[in-house]
């Protein structure tokens, strides 16, 4: 796990609380402000994802070097 995914968790949770308080008050503008939070969250935890992807592989590249 590294700070994107971290980063992207708190944005998610940002949004749901945007999106379940623009739900209750009946405010379509913050509801839609909470769905992109949280698109926008996904994508970032998706980045880190892509991050830990590429150490991984570049770990075994240099490992495999090693052998």
């Amino acid at each position: 796990m590294n700070e994107d995914h971290v980063k992207g968790e708190a944005e998610k949770l940002k949004g749901k609380a945007n999106e379940v308080a623009g739900k209750v008050t009946g405010d379509k503008s913050q509801e839609l402000k909470g769905n992109v939070q949280q698109g926008a969250g996904e994508a970032q935890k998706k980045a880190g994802d892509l991050k830990d992807a590429a150490k991984d592989a570049i770990d075994d590249d240099v490992e495999g070097d090693r052998e």
